[in-house]
């Protein structure tokens, strides 16, 4: 595969070098694959988003997007890149219409000439194509806000944090949407909070605290995944929680929704009877227990603890 976007010791500093953002962060991307930056907020996501679609300048490093400079190229490579930002910024007192209407104009180019690859997602927003956008649901505005970036066709596209705030069936819509255009030949980088989200990417990168943690194909993040993970479920987690830390066999335990999550050492020899019968011992009542195939936010925390 090409390398269509080739990040080199970038790093972003703001508040006069108080605030380190980026710290020395080197990876590429491949054409035609779906590439997801996967991290908490506050991580760095949005930073490097608005450095790879040339809104910012890094402190230090360079990006280049199809071979060309975001810090000497910027006007070239706005005409072959398309980008939703985290916050809805298209203009709420014109409608959807005018909206997508203004965009083409912009790139010199119209609705009809590229409708082949919007259809399926204006055929949504057709019967509110009146309606004014800052009137939209969030799921209708993010749907607006991809009409408007894939207008000008472009060959990558950037999503930063697309399905956060929007409701879990528009979040399944607009992940099958993603999947299928990539089929189209784009580019499709994407950021998102989400860790189930990171299983639809090809390849995701972990980052935290402007550091990149990990980079690899979800599958593979799983496989290398030795330790074994115990889910747990009490009439008391936090009172589960606070005995397990005490629990000298294990290498980490965390919250993980209504559960916790009790990570051992791969070659430890104990087993799920005899964690039952520890937890019985400190008068825990137990629901659940169980030996569970590692998430993706599991690997996670791994990196975040041991590295």
């Amino acid at each position: 595969m090409n390398e269509v976007i080739i990040i080199e010791n970038v790093s972003m500093k703001f508040n006069k070098g108080k605030v380190n953002a980026l710290n020395d962060i080197s990876f590429n991307i491949s054409s035609n694959e779906i590439f997801g930056l996967i991290g908490p907020d506050g991580a760095g996501k949005t930073t490097l988003f608005r450095i790879m679609t040339t809104l910012i300048l890094p402190s230090n490093g360079e990006v280049k997007i199809l071979g060309l400079n975001t810090t000497k190229d910027y006007k070239q490579i706005r005409q072959v890149i398309g980008y939703v930002p985290g916050k809805f910024s298209l203009y709420h007192d014109l409608t959807v219409f005018e909206n997508l209407n203004f965009f083409a104009s912009i790139y010199k180019t119209s609705i009809e000439e590229n409708y082949d690859l919007i259809k399926d997602i204006f055929v949504h927003l057709e019967p509110f194509k009146d309606r004014k956008a800052g009137k939209l649901s969030g799921g209708m505005k993010q749907k607006l806000a991809l009409c408007c970036a894939l207008i000008n066709k472009p060959k990558i596209l950037f999503l930063d944090e697309p399905t956060t705030g929007i409701d879990p069936v528009s979040r399944i819509e607009f992940w099958e949407t993603i999947i299928k255009l990539k089929k189209s030949d784009i580019t499709i980088v994407v950021s998102t909070p989400y860790m189930d989200e990171a299983k639809l990417c090809n390849r995701i990168a972990l980052i935290f605290n402007g550091v990149i943690l990990n980079i690899s194909r979800p599958e593979a993040l799983i496989s290398n995944f030795k330790d074994k993970v115990i889910k747990i479920k009490s009439d008391s987690n936090s009172k589960l929680k606070k005995v397990l830390s005490d629990f000298d066999k294990s290498i980490n335990s965390y919250y993980y929704g209504d559960s916790i999550h009790l990570v051992i050492s791969e070659d430890s020899n104990i087993t799920q009877e005899d964690i039952f019968t520890f937890l019985n011992q400190k008068d825990i009542i137990i629901n659940e227990i169980s030996l569970i195939t590692p998430t993706i936010e599991d690997c996670f925390i791994k990196y975040l603890t041991n590295g």
